[in-house]
């Protein structure tokens, strides 16, 4: 199934559902990570926590793909989608 996500905190309940799909527990996701349990959890609350990179490893262990679509229907909404305030002196806490 296809999630469309037009805002980053729209992640955040998917990772949490992706992660059920796969009848993985956050602690065997944090074992496969080598991350903390609470960690992850962290993690599916606020996904902006994380770099790109370490979210495509969540992905690829949820054996989820990250598909990149450009819209091409005008007059879409495109032009109206606004980053959260502050988003730029967001960075990922920690090395994981």
């Amino acid at each position: 199934m296809d999630y469309l996500l037009q805002l980053p905190h729209q992640l955040a309940p998917q990772l949490k559902s992706l992660r059920k799909a796969a009848g993985m527990s956050q602690a065997r996701l944090a074992h496969l990570l080598g991350i903390s349990q609470a960690r992850v959890a962290v993690i599916e609350r606020d996904p902006l926590a994380v770099s790109v990179g370490q979210l495509a490893e969540i992905l690829r262990l949820l054996d989820v793909q990250l598909v990149l679509r450009a819209n091409d229907v005008p007059g879409s909404g495109r032009e109206a989608w606004e980053l959260p305030p502050g988003w730029q002196r967001r960075k990922p806490q920690g090395r994981w």
